[in-house]
């Protein structure tokens, strides 16, 4: 792949080739994301303005934009210092005055000269009873007023980039654009009746009604799909990649799963079957395993990843299961432990922790093939950590390791396979765009036996009232989280919060009752606190949200949330999954101050009404938009300029196919359309892809 296609030069080059574009207006341009011409041509009006001419200002009901011919009357300058200059004017029914504020006689007399026509347009608003418009946004001789667009785009705008620079700058953009050879499936072009790319984009910069700037007119469907596609090659070029470097075949016996089968006391869900089929198969072939395995909170991802390591282990090599805390390393330990003895299999967790002989003892086990499963925190990572043949890494919680530890883990076993488990239900949209490069399989069924959680909301107003239930639970002998406000997003506060409370409630539960744990604690501590909770010595847990990830207290039943209304929906989901593991009948208040506003309200009824994860993950998208559902910031989520991922679901769904279908029968991008699909990944800035083209 060599450089970028000559074609595309201009819109490389400098913003200040542009209409009106100087160097100072460039700098401005820049600070808002936009610093070379496609990026002008990328950012498309988001409304529009009727300018069609009218006889009158009688033809419309004020306030209103209006766009007429007028004869200039009088000019009334200001009596006074900060009053408005006033011009009359009229049309061919009614007089009207222009106002402006701030403004030189003389550059008005020049402007306005009484006696002559003009034509003006702007906003009409009746004031005092007397119609004006306050400074037109255009004022032409009638011979240049065809320079008035009937139907003129508003464009997003920056601190000191007017609609006029705008308006010029994008003309100029498109007319420097060049006509590319097409890189959509033709069928599919054809089926959803798109325009070719430099046609969609003469149309989306000058739209000709309101109904022109909806996602769903063809030429701006097209520019999304565009995008998206862009997108999904790279996700497909980095899938191949994985899956060039060929992996190795673990064909289970399903001895070891058997006997682990006939240990539980209840049958897999159809939903874990149908996955520990997928993954089996998936290790099965030479290809590497790179899958997704999503499950609401409860679903039983964990019998799904033991089954999947046991396949490994059958087949004669070793596995890894990672998780991004020791907390929760030591319970997938606890967890899986009792489960691998029942089929005799050698488990062994790795953390940190481990130091000096101990240490030594494991490393050289491991690496002899004694211990089958490893368990462990990124302490895996190290050096000195070496496998007599590992085949197969499950990763935890995804979101806590990047994509570079994930081939760094692969480098630590020949062609390693990867199951990633996350149980933060992803909308499939974003699934698409974080998790495009892999394969998923979703665990969409509790386990039986889960007792559904009652989820009340509670004005903080009745403090008293609910901390006095508390004390009343815990004689009963049941034990209770108490989660603590996010403050201002500063860790520190955070735990000055929930140090006042664990106070507060020490005072009222009594000494040894009450335990913390927050961000800012030792380790060890942290630890301690947990320990002391898990063996039910402590009976109420406060703390910050540490505990949202993973921990099991299967005693708790009670889960209070205190200022709910800050977190967000997902978060909200994932701490009340930390109840209702046991037997008993569990309840999670959600402790909001009034007023609630509309959106906090909507956000708590939600999870009121349901328990899945899945379609509060779809609400939670609705309602906060794409980058705050997984925080933008680390999640890697491309920024699209105009794909919107909450509406085009679809789009991304059709762009994953036809981009994996394209690499399939073309995947070197040789043929004419691999060709214009070069184009596109240059255009679109995937750097990712390039660079996969060239490697490959």
């Amino acid at each position: 792949m060599t450089g970028r296609p000559e074609v595309l030069f201009p819109l490389f080059g400098a913003l200040t080739a542009l209409d009106g574009i100087g160097p100072k207006t460039a700098q401005t341009l820049e600070q808002a994301g936009i610093a070379k011409p496609r990026d002008m041509l990328m950012t498309l009006p988001h409304s529009g303005v009727d300018r069609q001419r009218r006889d009158s200002i009688r033809d419309v009901v004020p306030p209103v934009t209006v766009t007429v011919q007028v004869t200039v009357g009088a000019h009334y300058p200001p009596r006074t210092k900060g009053r408005p200059y006033r011009v009359h004017v009229t049309d061919t029914q009614t007089e009207f005055q222009l106002v402006f504020f701030h403004a030189r006689g003389d550059y008005l007399q020049r402007l306005l000269p009484t006696g002559q026509r003009r034509v003006v347009s702007g906003k009409v608003e009746i004031f005092d009873g007397i119609a004006q418009i306050v400074h037109p946004d255009h004022v032409l001789p009638p011979d240049e007023a065809s320079d008035i667009p009937t139907y003129e785009p508003v464009y997003p705008l920056h601190a000191g980039i007017s609609q006029k620079l705008m308006w010029k700058a994008t003309r100029s953009a498109v007319a420097m654009a060049p006509h590319l050879p097409e890189w959509i499936d033709a069928p599919l072009k054809a089926r959803e009746g798109w325009p070719d790319w430099y046609e969609a984009l003469e149309k989306v910069h000058a739209p000709g009604a309101t109904a022109d700037l909806s996602p769903d007119d063809p030429a701006r469907q097209r520019l999304a799909y565009d995008e998206l596609f862009a997108h999904q090659i790279t996700l497909a070029l980095a899938r191949s990649a994985v899956r060039r470097g060929k992996g190795r075949v673990s064909q289970g016996t399903g001895v070891l799963r058997d006997k682990v089968l006939a240990a539980l006391p209840y049958q897999p869900t159809g939903a874990q079957s149908r996955a520990i089929g997928e993954i089996a198969a998936d290790l099965a072939t030479e290809l590497r395993m790179n899958r997704l395995l999503q499950g609401d909170v409860g679903s039983g991802k964990t019998l799904v990843a033991l089954m999947a390591l046991l396949s490994v282990v059958e087949a004669g090599g070793q596995g890894v299961m990672m998780a991004p805390t020791e907390i929760l390393a030591r319970q997938h330990l606890e967890g899986l432990r009792p489960l691998a003895e029942s089929a005799g299999v050698v488990l062994e967790i790795l953390t940190g922790r481990d130091k000096g002989s101990e240490r030594k003892a494991k490393l050289a086990a491991l690496a002899d093939g004694r211990i089958d499963i490893l368990v462990g925190t990124h302490a895996v990572f190290q050096k000195d950590v070496h496998f007599h043949d590992l085949r197969l890494a499950v990763i935890d919680e995804q979101h806590r390791f990047g994509v570079a530890q994930r081939m760094e883990l692969g480098a630590k076993g020949q062609a390693v396979d990867v199951l990633v488990m996350t149980a933060t239900p992803i909308p499939r949209s974003l699934a698409l765009a974080q998790y495009g490069d892999m394969d998923v399989s979703v665990l969409d069924e509790k386990p039986p036996g889960r007792m559904p959680v009652q989820t009340a909301l509670v004005s903080t107003s009745r403090m008293d009232e609910v901390v006095d239930k508390l004390r009343h639970a815990v004689a009963e002998g049941r034990q209770a989280y108490w989660v603590c406000p996010l403050v201002e997003e500063s860790e520190v506060m955070d735990m000055t919060a929930a140090e006042e409370r664990f106070k507060q409630l020490r005072a009222t539960l009594g000494e040894g009752v009450v335990g913390l744990v927050h961000g800012q604690m030792p380790p060890a501590e942290k630890d301690a606190a947990m320990a002391r909770f898990v063996a039910g010595d402590t009976k109420v847990l406060v703390a910050t949200t540490v505990i949202e990830v993973g921990v099991n207290v299967p005693n708790a039943s009670i889960m209070m949330i205190e200022r709910a209304e800050h977190f967000g929906l997902a978060q909200l989901h994932q701490l009340r999954g930390r109840v209702g593991r046991g037997s008993a009948a569990s309840t999670c208040l959600l402790l909001y101050q009034s007023p609630l506003t509309e959106g906090g309200r909507r956000r708590l009824e939600i999870l009121r009404e349901t328990e899945d994860g899945f379609r509060i993950s779809e609400e939670d998208l609705s309602m906060r938009g794409a980058g705050d559902v997984i925080g933008t910031a680390q999640s890697g989520l491309p920024r699209f300029r105009i794909a919107d991922l909450e509406r085009q679901t679809a789009l991304m769904a059709l762009a994953q196919s036809d981009a994996r279908k394209l690499l399939h029968d073309d995947p070197a991008l040789e043929t004419e359309r691999g060709k214009s699909a070069r184009t596109l990944l240059w255009l679109m800035e995937q750097d990712k892809a390039i660079r996969l083209m060239s490697v490959g």
